[in-house]
């Protein structure tokens, strides 16, 4: 190996070396999860929702807890079998 190449190799292994330091994303580090905080501003209806102390209106107490006794009841029974969307359209096999 004559010495102009033993230059050149060892200059790019400096440089691969300083390159592992150095930092790839600034940008986008510093903005991480701002998309997720814009999508929840986003989806909510009422920001000042929090400051309202007025009682709900439009279900009674019965009618509330029959609906909400419905949904817990929901999770007591496992869901009726639902088809195997692997095998539509395919011919042959069983399960």
């Amino acid at each position: 190996m004559n010495r102009t190449t033993a230059a050149l190799c060892a200059m790019a292994g400096i440089l691969a070396l300083a390159g592992c330091t150095a930092t790839t994303t600034p940008k986008s580090d510093a903005r991480m999860g701002e998309a997720m905080l814009l999508m929840r501003a986003q989806q909510t209806l009422n920001p000042e929702a929090s400051r309202n102390a007025e009682p709900v209106v439009g279900l009674d107490g019965k009618a509330a807890k029959g609906a909400l006794d419905n949904y817990r009841d929901s999770f007591r029974q496992p869901p009726a079998e639902t088809a195997n969307f692997l095998s539509i359209g395919t011919v042959g096999g069983t399960r």
